[in-house]
């Protein structure tokens, strides 16, 4: 085989009319195509010989039967040369592509087309070699890393497949350091095609537990509730008023106005202790309208944002009110709380911020809560 790896061709001879073992009426000869290009030189020569001296040249060239497997023919039925693509042999003697017909320094000869249309030929075969064997690595290697990655989720019933499409027993994708990597029993090999059919499983074992979980904790919160209303009326028969009591009996007792009664029991202590009023959107708008660029706001419920957390410190008076409020109601639970009054509609303007202490204890499984004015810091 011919190196690949050609410089331009310097022949002085033109391309012959005629090819004596080939003649020009023989039925089994085919005329053909040529097409090749010529350097500068080339083309100087092209013009001394009479030629036209293009860059391009197209040569029609009888070719026999027998040498048919050096001529391509396109879909409209246009028979060439094996001059276009090109193959080649680089420094590591692979052979490489070239999108190019050859380049001569010379118009050349019939017999050194033929020539490098068989040097192209057995080039091509071993290009197509390569490609397929390259293709067949790259296939193996994809199906080994495949069964690796199927191999572990089926070692490893903690790992989940997608849920965006939700897998079927038949495709599934998996999240994979190379992305999503879907899955089908149709397609899939070995370990890859018992996939799907766990990861179906395992994605309907989950929708059930989930679903189990949510009717537990639903039951759990009727149970809660149901607790919460007998423990209301258990504390309505022994501190309720006649007339709550007979309200409670008919079941039309409220139950905030109940939770009320047992919170003003408990916190019986602190009754004299100012109360925390949410009258947010009054406080607000008469602190905005203090600014001059906010002397016509107006504040609606809607506009309203009173977000609240615990203070992270406190100040001496904060402390001794806190400390006071613990003693007067040691089952209870005290905390500084701050409040923030935003004005929803511009989120630039100034915010009214204020200290709450909050009062907390749990009379059996009701919670009582009352939130009382802090001084400021």
């Amino acid at each position: 085989m011919d190196t690949a790896a050609r410089a331009a061709i310097r022949r002085p001879e033109l391309v012959s009319p005629s090819f004596s073992s080939i003649p020009q009426d023989s039925p089994t000869a085919l005329t053909v195509t040529a097409i090749y290009r010529l350097s500068e030189a080339g083309r100087k020569a092209s013009l001394l010989a009479g030629g036209d001296g293009r860059a391009v040249q197209h040569v029609e060239v009888r070719v026999p039967s027998n040498r048919l497997h050096l001529v391509t023919v396109t879909a409209r039925g246009v028979a060439r040369l094996k001059l276009r693509p090109r193959f080649e042999l680089d420094a590591s003697e692979r052979v490489r592509r070239i999108d190019e017909p050859p380049v001569y320094d010379a118009p050349p000869s019939v017999e050194e087309l033929f020539k490098e249309a068989a040097r192209n030929h057995e080039l091509e075969r071993a290009y197509r070699a390569e490609l397929t064997a390259s293709r067949a690595k790259r296939r193996e290697a994809e199906l080994a890393w495949r069964g690796q990655i199927a191999g572990g989720f089926l070692a490893d019933p903690t790992q989940r497949a997608g849920v965006h499409p939700s897998p079927s027993p038949k495709r599934c994708f998996l999240v994979t350091p190379r992305g999503r990597v879907a899955f089908d029993v149709k397609i899939d090999e070995g370990p890859g095609r018992d996939v799907p059919p766990e990861a179906y499983r395992r994605f309907r074992a989950d929708l059930q537990a989930t679903r189990a979980h949510r009717q537990q904790e639903v039951q759990q919160g009727l149970e809660i509730h149901t607790q919460k209303k007998q423990a209301i009326a258990a504390w309505i028969e022994e501190h309720g008023t006649p007339d709550q009591k007979a309200r409670q009996t008919a079941g039309l007792l409220p139950v905030d106005e109940a939770v009320e009664a047992m919170t003003d029991e408990v916190f019986d202590a602190l009754a004299d202790r100012p109360r925390y009023v949410h009258d947010g959107v009054a406080r607000l708008q008469a602190f905005l309208r203090q600014f001059p660029d906010y002397a016509s706001a107006v504040v609606t419920p809607l506009d309203l944002a009173a977000p609240g957390r615990r203070a992270i410190s406190a100040s001496r008076a904060q402390w001794a009110l806190l400390q006071e409020m613990q003693a007067a109601v040691p089952d209870a639970r005290a905390e500084l709380h701050v409040r923030e009054l935003i004005w929803r509609r511009d989120l630039k303007a100034p915010r009214l911020k204020f200290f709450t202490i909050v009062m907390t204890q749990k009379l059996g499984p009701v919670l009582l809560r009352r939130e009382y004015a802090a001084p400021d810091a």
